[in-house]
């Protein structure tokens, strides 16, 4: 796993952590609920790679 990895993490994570709390605090809570949701969608993304090959050494690891 590379360290660019989580600090892109981290990054979309800080964005959507401010973008929702201004958004909260204009009265947007649904507008916030979405941008919340679209930013689980991206880390997914992005690690959609890493979750590949977690999988692929359970299997190994188990003889499946």
């Amino acid at each position: 796993m590379d360290i660019s990895l989580i600090i892109k993490v981290v990054g979309v994570g800080i964005l959507v952590s401010v973008a929702c709390q201004i958004l909260a605090k204009s009265g947007r809570d649904e507008q916030s609920m979405l941008v919340t949701i679209a930013g689980i969608v991206v880390v997914l993304l992005l690690l959609i790679e890493e979750i590949g090959h977690l999988f692929d050494t359970i299997r190994s690891v188990f003889g499946m």
